[in-house]
Parts: C-alpha cells; structure tokens; sequence
C-alpha cells in the first residue's frame, strides 16, 4: 500500500464536518497509514449532527518528528482549533519540518492562526475567502491547491480530489 509505515494525524474538534474528518480517516488507513487523531483534550468530539469521534492523543502531545502529515477537516471545528496552542504548535512544527499540512473547507482558519499560509497560494470554503485574503493568501476557487508542503481543497465534493493530493504527496 502506498502510504505503508506512515503516520498522519488527523485533528478533530467539536463541530467538525462528518465526510471531511471520516473519508479521510478511512481512506488514509486503507492506503496503509496510521491515522492518529488528535484533538484539544476533550476525549470525545461530536460532529455538526452529533456523530461521535475519540482522540487518540492531544495535539500538544503529537512528536512532530514521528509525523509525515497533519490534516485539519473543517466545519466549525477550526474556529475551536485555531484559538488551541497545542493544535497551532503541532501545525506550525509540522510545516516547518517540511512535514505535509492539509487542510479542506473552514480548516484554512487554522493554517492562517498557525501562520503558516502568507505569501502561499491556497483555497477554502467560499465564507473565509475574505480571511485567507486578509491573511495573505493568493486564494484560488479550485478542488485542490498545492503550494510547497501544503495542500488546500474547499468542500466535501472536493474530498476525492484532495485525498488523491494528499497520498500522491506522501508516496
């Protein structure tokens, strides 16, 4: 499998988008990753419509050098993620590391807080269009912007898209 050995953490938080946090848990796994969840140290997170999902470890806890890629799904989660030190620490590290950051709908929010996203092409869900351009951001409307070690995509339609980025990225 092409992502065989490779561990990639998958943030959660309240709120978060149930296809933008599950298909890429499932389609990570299914390429041979070890996907670790992490959240800000709730324990047990609900989706928008309350389906539940379970960290494995807090993002402050995350070796970033055990890592190859964080992936922050969106929905209202980010807006709790982006004000957490450890989540924004662990997305920081991350890209400076050279690891991969991956983000898809609201999740941009996170990358803009972790101040990882000036001066980088990238996209989002059309409603935070005004704060990637505000933080700096050549935005595009497209499924999928690659610039460096960071992969954006905008919606749920998008996931295909942007799982397929994401894997070809870590091969």
């Amino acid at each position: 499998m092409a992502l065989d050995g490779k561990k990639i953490v998958l943030l959660v938080e309240n709120n978060y988008q149930e296809l933008e946090f599950w298909y890429p848990f499932y389609r990570l796994k299914e390429e041979g990753a070890h996907v670790i969840v992490a959240g800000t140290g709730r324990g047990t997170y609900a989706s928008k419509y309350g389906y539940p999902a379970r960290e494995d470890v807090k993002a402050a806890d995350v070796d970033v050098s055990q890592i190859a890629a964080v992936v922050v799904p969106g929905g209202y989660a980010p807006d709790l993620m982006r004000v957490n030190d450890g989540v924004l620490k662990l997305v920081r590290d991350a890209y400076d590391s050279g690891k991969l950051v991956a983000s898809i709908c609201h999740g941009g929010w996170v990358l803009i807080s972790a101040g990882i996203l000036k001066g980088k092409t990238a996209t989002a869900v059309r409603a935070i269009r005004d704060d990637m351009v505000n933080a700096g951001v050549h935005f595009l409307d497209q499924e999928v912007v690659r610039d460096g070690n960071i992969i954006t995509s905008r919606v749920p339609g998008d996931l295909p898209a942007f799982l397929k980025a994401i894997i070809s990225h870590l091969q």
